[in-house]
């Protein structure tokens, strides 16, 4: 069992459910799972680096990723529908948890001039919306084999019904927010 998911069953939860004042432990929001999604414009003229951010996608999240296409054409972009131009995984479970803790104790700590996260990317249903500029704050990626500095999305899916609620639990899994 994952060290966060751990936390979560013995401090978070007691702990949310006294602040919000739940009347069952059911109603205590929690983590449903965590998408990254990295976008590759590039690979409408090099199919090679679509393969690439799905193999740096699989080092990271410990999953095989699928592979996104264009929902319709763009002639601005060069882009046909049904393109591929990116890359995402869904985290659920185990997983989650691990990518999570690596997220918040590894990898953002090394990020250049690292300030803490924005407290305004929330959605207004509870989600949280995080971008990445580089994949080189994660720990697997080899700085060597890496060709081209690739940013990524990563999406908290929580079932809280407010910000409010979800920026509580996410402070208390240790998500570094500014001050």
């Amino acid at each position: 069992m994952s060290r966060l998911k751990e936390q979560y069953n013995k401090e978070i939860t007691p702990s949310l459910k006294d602040k919000f004042d739940y009347s069952s432990v059911m109603e205590v929001p929690k983590i449903e799972k965590i998408v990254v999604n990295m976008g590759v414009g590039d690979a409408v003229q090099n199919s090679k680096v679509l393969d690439k951010a799905v193999e740096e996608l699989t080092q990271i999240t410990g999953q095989k990723p699928i592979v996104t296409k264009a929902k319709k054409s763009i002639a601005g972009f060069k882009v046909r529908e049904g393109m591929p131009i990116g890359a995402k995984v869904t985290l659920r479970g185990e997983r989650m948890y691990d990518f999570l803790d690596k997220l918040v104790s590894v990898s953002l700590p090394r990020v250049r001039d690292f300030r803490g996260v924005s407290k305004k990317a929330f959605d207004g249903r509870g989600n949280y919306t995080l971008g990445v500029k580089e994949q080189l704050i994660f720990p697997e990626i080899n700085y060597d084999n890496v060709d081209k500095v690739r940013g990524m999305d990563i999406v908290v899916v929580t079932t809280a019904g407010t910000d409010e609620e979800a920026r509580e639990l996410l402070t208390q899994f240790g998500m570094p927010f500014q001050k």
